[in-house]
């Protein structure tokens, strides 16, 4: 299939093009840069904002575009609180208008990177996708309204989509090639690492309803991710309906627990600064990711955590400035 993959430079989005040439299909990516890496795009990157109509048109025509799978977002949950219509604008309005585009020059296949921040605080753990959406931020809530629309959309037989909701997205390639690199960086595992080299990391609370105290996530490798995309990709590519699944471990970790690990892997002590929790931190957010596993015959391989955090401190030697080195 020929796949033009938005956001491709990014974080998630290298990995998930990365994977996509593996499995024979022909891959365009189309990144402005804004946070991406040239350095991790591969070959066949095209410079450019997906709210460029015209250029969209134009690789659609070109390229023969028969899908797209759509990484590019903002995606940091304090900032959206503190600049929303920059949310509501980059992740709901332009992603519309690359619809609108895209639908009108045919193309009927669209995986959307979505996340679990549409649920919101959690009411029953694990998560799966019958839970209630009551997002907490504008991050989640333009994720969701995009979500909304692409199921209306749908029933005018406008497009087939697949939405992939994240939980915590963790880890490098095996290989060391590709990772995780923010300016700044806000998740936990890199940031950690970073405090192996000698600055405290944070730990935000340490008196929450959990074995340990402190917070409980569910961390899912890059790679896993990855391999989501290729399946939700096949399932359109051969008929098979809409919809939307949840990617997670399906065990979640507590920040100790990650701290540990990255301990046992580094070999190195770690220093931590307890803080005051922060407001609006669940205690714990656990998937259920039994619909992807029953209807996409996706199961995370890599799901041990310190498997997750030795292939993120491989990435960070390989790259100690990132893809500057």
């Amino acid at each position: 299939m020929n796949v033009l993959v938005t956001g491709g430079a990014g974080y998630i989005g290298s990995v998930v093009a990365r994977r996509l040439r593996q499995e024979g299909h022909t891959v365009i990516i189309l990144d402005n840069l804004s946070e991406g890496h040239r350095q991790a795009a591969g070959s066949d990157l095209v410079v450019g904002d997906f709210t460029d109509r015209d250029l969209v048109a134009q690789l659609v025509r070109d390229r023969r575009i028969e899908g797209v799978v759509h990484m590019a977002a903002s995606c940091l949950v304090g900032e959206s609180v503190e600049k929303p219509i920059l949310y509501y604008r980059n992740n709901l309005g332009k992603s519309l208008a690359l619809l609108e585009t895209l639908l009108e020059h045919g193309v009927g296949r669209f995986v959307l990177s979505s996340t679990a921040a549409v649920y919101g605080e959690p009411v029953a753990v694990p998560m799966d996708e019958t839970h209630p959406t009551c997002p907490t931020n504008p991050y989640g809530e333009t994720k969701l309204a995009l979500e909304r629309a692409l199921q209306w959309i749908r029933a005018a037989g406008g497009m087939q989509f697949v939405a992939l909701r994240y939980f915590n997205a963790a880890g490098a390639t095996r290989d060391g090639a590709l990772g995780e690199v923010h300016n700044p960086e806000s998740h936990l595992i890199p940031r950690i690492l970073a405090a192996a080299d000698g600055a405290p990391v944070p730990i935000y609370g340490t008196d929450y309803d959990t074995p340990d105290g402190t917070a409980v996530r569910d961390y899912v490798h890059v790679e896993d991710l990855a391999e989501a995309h290729v399946l939700a990709l096949a399932r359109l590519g051969t008929g098979g309906e809409s919809g939307i699944f949840n990617l997670g471990n399906g065990a979640g970790f507590s920040v100790k627990q990650v701290i540990d690990a990255a301990r046992r892997v580094t070999g190195r002590e770690i220093p931590i600064r307890v803080s005051a929790r922060r407001p609006g931190d669940p205690a714990t957010l656990v998937a259920s990711s039994a619909r992807a596993q029953a209807d996409l015959g996706w199961r995370p391989r890599l799901a041990a955590l310190d498997a997750i955090v030795e292939s993120a401190w491989c990435f960070r030697i390989a790259h100690p400035r990132g893809y500057s080195t």
